[in-house]
């Protein structure tokens, strides 16, 4: 399940943030109506069965917060963190920072993330579920940017597909900034990425 990103009528930057974020790519309204037709096609797919979310952390955050609302099945939650940017916008060396507390082996299991880019994250984290003993293991993006991909990994589930840009809002950061916009954003220069 995918979803181009739609031409609005361009959304008014807030005052607070029109010095760095140059555009806004998603309205608030637009991610909000997404994330709910994703939790009900999840609630289709998975009906009658149990299913285990893993979030990756941190930005994965308010996307899971809103999505888990739209889904009315039987839930475990639990988090995995595996950071790939640490103070910029080009992605480093994938590594854990935190690990399962619960268990996950016979289990269908959805992995949620914020945005996959590299494709890098999802492989360890979905590597690292499979080596558990999950019995299944679906994944699920709010944002999809396919340029920066470096493998042929897709999501089961997207919420939009995105150009090439450096964006922050809705949990995505830039430095441990910017989680706290209802929107997403596109970051002026100089925070755009050097690739």
């Amino acid at each position: 399940m995918r979803g181009a990103v739609p031409k609005p009528t361009p959304a008014p930057i807030p005052k607070a943030w029109r010095a760095e974020i140059g555009e806004i790519l998603l309205t608030q309204a637009q991610i909000q109506s997404r994330v709910r037709q994703l939790g009900v096609a999840i609630s289709h797919d998975f009906a009658g069965r149990e299913l285990t979310l893993v979030a990756l952390l941190n930005g994965s955050v308010v996307f899971l917060a809103d999505l888990i609302r739209h889904i009315p099945l039987p839930l475990r939650l639990d988090f995995i963190g595996i950071s790939t940017y640490r103070s910029g916008t080009t992605p480093g060396k994938p590594q854990l920072t935190k690990q399962l507390q619960i268990e996950v082996h016979g289990r269908d299991v959805l992995l949620i993330d914020d945005i996959l880019d590299t494709g890098s994250t999802l492989e360890n984290a979905l590597a690292s579920l499979e080596g558990l003993g999950a019995s299944s293991v679906r994944t699920c993006v709010l944002l999809d940017k396919p340029a920066g991909r470096e493998g042929s990994l897709r999501a089961d589930y997207v919420g939009f597909t995105i150009p090439d840009a450096f964006v922050v809002g809705y949990g995505l950061d830039f430095a441990e900034r910017f989680r706290n916009l209802p929107f997403i954003g596109i970051l002026k220069p100089p925070h755009k990425p050097n690739t």
